[in-house]
């Protein structure tokens, strides 16, 4: 099978009525994604002082529930029907409390453990983000979170570090709370990666 192929299969596998197959499916096509995405380029994951911004997030750190999520986070887009069946599937997990100027509809798959959010768009065929995304690309990976301490380091060392242009010229509010940035930044085959940086809020 090719890439893509592999990733419908598995965002459709995330739909499925057992939930030893989409536990399964979440872990081959966040697997899939973060070896592709990281290996051999994009040294920024690794510079030291970014390092530490996003790192803490691997561990329950004294109970604090920013601590909980996965420090990188793959951000699938798919069509409202996929997203309703997905999330069905899993028991009708809470919706992100999503700013109103922004086009999604999401919820974290497995409570943070899988790593994968799913993602909708507020007005299909609309010009919205998610909607755009889906129009040109079909359902896929639209990006990936990284979560970090401070949003506003982490897009100075982006800025100043590795030469990035910010899609937004100052921090935005996120979903739940959460203080986000955007980036667009090379991959390994040429392509453009969609990076979010999440500062989550002390709530979420």
């Amino acid at each position: 099978m090719t890439e893509g192929e592999n990733i419908a299969r598995w965002i459709n596998e995330l739909a499925d009525p057992d939930a030893s197959v989409r536990s399964l499916a979440a872990y081959q096509l966040r697997s899939a994604v973060l070896i592709k995405s990281f290996y051999g380029i994009n040294s920024w994951i690794r510079d030291p002082e970014f390092y530490s911004l996003n790192r803490p997030f691997a561990v329950d750190a004294k109970g604090d529930p920013r601590m909980k999520r996965a420090p990188i986070i793959v951000g699938i887009a798919v069509q409202p029907e996929t997203f309703e069946k997905i999330r069905a599937a899993e028991g009708s997990p809470r919706l992100a409390d999503v700013p109103p100027d922004q086009d999604a509809v999401e919820f974290e798959l497995g409570a943070g453990t899988n790593g994968i959010d799913v993602l909708t768009t507020r007005e299909p065929g609309g010009s919205g983000a998610i909607a755009r995304y889906l129009q040109k690309f079909g359902e896929g990976v639209q990006q990936i979170e990284v979560n970090v301490t401070d949003v506003d380091r982490a897009t100075e060392i982006f800025r100043t570090r590795f030469g990035f242009a910010p899609i937004y010229p100052a921090t935005r509010p996120g979903a739940d709370g959460t203080r986000v940035n955007f980036f667009l930044v090379p991959g390994p085959d040429g392509k453009k990666l969609l990076i979010e940086l999440v500062e989550p809020s002390a709530k979420s």
